[in-house]
């Protein structure tokens, strides 16, 4: 028998912020899955961030028997954005860093599907806004609405032509995530925007494929706080691309700060040039 062909080696995130109640299944079917299903090395490492439950402890419960799942900790809140740059921190360990969210939304088989879409190109999205996208539970109207929203904002001041940025499951060239590291700058659920847009700004391909999704009851998102933190840093974002009226605006800052801490958003981090 012809002995199967050998994949990339592969590193899936999954950041976790009080997951207790529902990670452990997820981590089980993804554990299994590639266990029988991938044939190239695989490391799943759960990202804790700010965890004042347990689920470090059902972490540990699913990597006595899946071995290729760990953890690293954070003791204070930095966001699933904050997470995802530190885990990402991890990207020599891999030929491919993907991400995928805690709640199961996305299927082992589907995040799968996006490794096997990687041949020309850099970096690879779901999206649930594609033709041959499979919802089983779709969002509701009001998060529809705001979805869209955010899509015409996101396109008017990018113009990255992308029509579901943020769907929680990317997978990247660990080449790729070496060179954009250092610009990734948002803690918050805007973290996608800047990732996807220093890949562009960096000349990366990205392909955008049609995915399969379940949108989860329990959700951390609250449409109002969420919203509003998340157009302030895509302006943000903006606006580190037009250095000039950054400088312009610095008085602004204490001010950019009180509003995170107002809405209890994670503020961005600061880069090497402090912006």
């Amino acid at each position: 028998m012809t002995p199967p062909m050998t994949e990339p080696s592969l590193l899936l995130l999954i950041p976790a912020y009080n997951e207790e109640r529902r990670i452990e299944p997820v981590l089980r079917d993804y554990g299994r899955y590639f266990k029988e299903n991938y044939h190239g090395k695989f490391q799943l490492v759960v990202v804790l961030n700010g965890c004042k439950d347990d689920t470090i402890g059902v972490v540990r419960r699913v990597t006595a028997d899946y071995p290729a799942i760990s953890a690293i900790e954070f003791s204070e809140a930095i966001g699933k954005g904050g997470a995802l740059i530190e885990g990402l921190r991890l990207a020599p360990l891999a030929d491919l860093i993907g991400y995928v969210d805690a709640d199961g939304a996305t299927p082992p088989h589907a995040f799968h599907d996006l490794v096997k879409h990687m041949g020309g190109v850099d970096c690879v999205i779901g999206s649930r806004w594609l033709p041959g996208a499979v919802l089983h539970v779709e969002q509701s109207g009001r998060r529809q609405f705001a979805s869209r929203v955010f899509h015409l904002v996101v396109q008017g001041l990018f113009w990255m032509n992308i029509r579901d940025t943020q769907c929680g499951a990317k997978v990247m060239r660990r080449e790729a995530v070496d060179k954009v590291h250092s610009s990734l700058r948002i803690a918050d659920m805007a973290f996608d925007i800047n990732l996807l847009y220093s890949l562009k700004h960096a000349g990366y391909r990205i392909r955008e494929v049609p995915t399969e999704w379940t949108d989860k009851i329990g959700s951390k998102v609250t449409l109002v706080g969420t919203s509003l933190v998340m157009f302030l840093s895509v302006v943000r974002i903006r606006l580190i691309y037009w250095p000039w009226l950054y400088r312009l605006l610095r008085p602004l800052r204490p001010l950019e700060g009180w509003v995170y801490g107002k809405l209890s958003a994670p503020p961005p981090r600061r880069g090497p040039d402090k912006t």
